[in-house]
């Protein structure tokens, strides 16, 4: 599976590490930055991986809260980002949503937690059935 990552500043030792752990399961990686611990801004990594959406079959975003990031990634139609913070989020995102993007909050997320649900986000299957529908009326350009 190719994994795209994002991260700004306060997210980008947790990306370093989700990226080394996807490298060592066998994944391919594409990092869309930041590069470093200067400060930046979420958004515009968020917005960089998004539009690149045909490099990457599932997308890791991360900030310092997981928030401002997840927030920016949803903005773009197909893209369905879940904030994760337990192992059940992380089944539930796929099995039922679909998400093809997880975020996580640096400051909130213990690194080995984060490298489990990641584990776990990548290896459920989208349930599909009653849950396609639901997803169809999330993929929708403009809200009324």
């Amino acid at each position: 599976m190719r994994i795209g990552f994002a991260s700004d500043h306060a997210g980008y030792v947790l990306k370093e590490r989700l990226k080394a752990w996807a490298v060592a399961s066998g994944h391919g990686v594409v990092d869309f930055g930041t590069d470093g611990t200067p400060s930046v801004d979420y958004a515009d990594y968020a917005h960089k991986a998004a539009e690149r959406m045909n490099e990457w079959d599932r997308l890791v975003v991360v900030c310092g809260s997981g928030l401002g990031i997840s927030m920016a990634a949803n903005r773009h139609a197909h893209l369905r980002c879940a904030l994760v913070t337990s192992p059940e989020h992380a089944r539930l995102a796929r099995q039922h949503n679909d998400a093809n993007a997880i975020a996580f909050g640096q400051r909130l997320t213990d690194p080995l937690q984060a490298e489990y649900y990641l584990k776990i986000f990548l290896e459920t299957p989208f349930e599909g059935g009653r849950h396609e529908n639901r997803v169809k009326k999330i993929d929708v350009t403009l809200c009324q």
